[in-house]
């Protein structure tokens, strides 16, 4: 248990001094890019010069819209619901230029509606104080709707070849690989971390773990429409698959599980009153480390190369020669990120639940 949370604060520490100097350099070609802007503007010349924040920040960011290339976006739909005005669902190219749509318009912090409400966050919810409701399709909705779609487009595919051809066929092909994933995450992930009798039990999960946290790191490193989007740099994503690996551990944690958190076995009383909160508090953060190492990488990786593409723009094309490759090597370490980091999230979530379930023999 020691070794796990020593582990756990390192991975913290690790993603988030990633994110640090992934910060860092944003915000140097920022600092870069704005004193070119005013050196620009000082000799009275008014061409707006190249923003590497503004750029970064709207990549890494959710939106309701995909930007395409230069004016070219496309419109995502707009749904809303109050009790006042009903349901109300429009296209958010409706908003551009500043334009109310049925008493709705897109502030600085999204869309609110002519009392300055916004839709409700956990706050709003609980206190009962709501405006609106948001339903809307975003970027990050859109990307979590379409690996969804790709996901079920693999795996039936698959299934069908295995119903056509049995279960005893060597797979060939695209089926190959996916077994060889499948293979992978039952006997290097879950076999050594979850008890034999309880695999089969938690494997659909670690799958459903795995290849959608990969295939949505790789839907973001695709810089074009209808891909590009940052949903597992979103830390509510990362938030709810914390939680939801949370909640199937504690709800499958046995009596041994929770006789070591309340009350450790072998520990006098005293110590047993003094340690019972910290084993508490490691139930949660021990989600909150997964949440972060997720939402830290995807997100440093995504701004480090973005600041390398700026050089560029705020150095002058002769960088390019420096910027171009640092950046090619950035994308080639990305795609192997992007395996990690499903792997790392599928493995420490194994880990919790086989903690969880283990039988102790005493």
């Amino acid at each position: 248990m020691e070794n796990i949370r020593k582990n756990s604060v390192f991975g913290i520490r690790k993603a988030i001094l990633t994110l640090v100097l992934a910060v860092i350099t944003l915000n140097t070609f920022g600092s870069q890019a704005k004193h070119d802007t005013e050196s620009h503007t000082s000799h009275g010349e008014t061409e707006e010069k190249f923003d590497a924040v503004k750029m970064i920040m709207h990549h890494i960011s959710d939106a309701h819209e995909f930007h395409v290339a230069g004016d070219i976006h496309i419109a995502l739909p707009i749904i809303l619901y109050s009790k006042d005005k009903g349901l109300n669902i429009f296209s958010s190219s409706a908003f551009h230029g500043g334009a109310t749509v049925h008493g709705y318009k897109m502030g600085h912090h999204g869309i609110e509606d002519e009392h300055g409400h916004h839709s409700p966050g956990l706050i709003e919810l609980f206190s009962g104080h709501i405006g609106f409701y948001d339903f809307s399709i975003t970027k990050n909705v859109f990307s979590l709707m379409l690996s969804a779609v790709i996901l079920l487009l693999i795996f039936t595919s698959v299934a069908s070849k295995y119903k056509k051809q049995g279960l005893n066929s060597a797979p060939k092909g695209f089926q190959n690989l996916i077994e060889t994933l499948i293979v992978f995450v039952r006997d290097e992930i879950a076999k050594p971390n979850i008890s034999d009798s309880k695999v089969s039990k938690f494997l659909p999960y670690l799958l459903t773990i795995f290849f959608f946290v990969w295939i949505n790191n790789l839907i973001g490193l695709i810089p074009f429409f209808p891909f590009s989007a940052n949903l597992t740099g979103n830390i509510a994503f990362t938030l709810t698959l914390a939680v939801c690996t949370m909640v199937v551990t504690n709800l499958n944690g046995n009596k041994d599980y929770w006789g070591h958190i309340f009350w450790m076995p072998g520990v006098p009383a005293p110590m047993k009153i003094v340690l019972a909160p910290i084993e508490l508090i490691g139930v949660f953060t021990k989600p909150f480390a997964l949440m972060v190492r997720l939402f830290a990488n995807i997100t440093a990786g995504h701004i480090i190369i973005l600041s390398l593409i700026s050089i560029i723009f705020i150095m002058g094309a002769s960088w390019a020669a420096l910027s171009g490759p640092l950046t090619l090597f950035m994308n080639v370490l990305e795609l192997l990120v992007a395996f990690l980091q499903a792997y790392v999230f599928t493995l420490l979530s194994a880990l919790f639940i086989g903690q969880a379930t283990e039988e102790h023999h005493h």
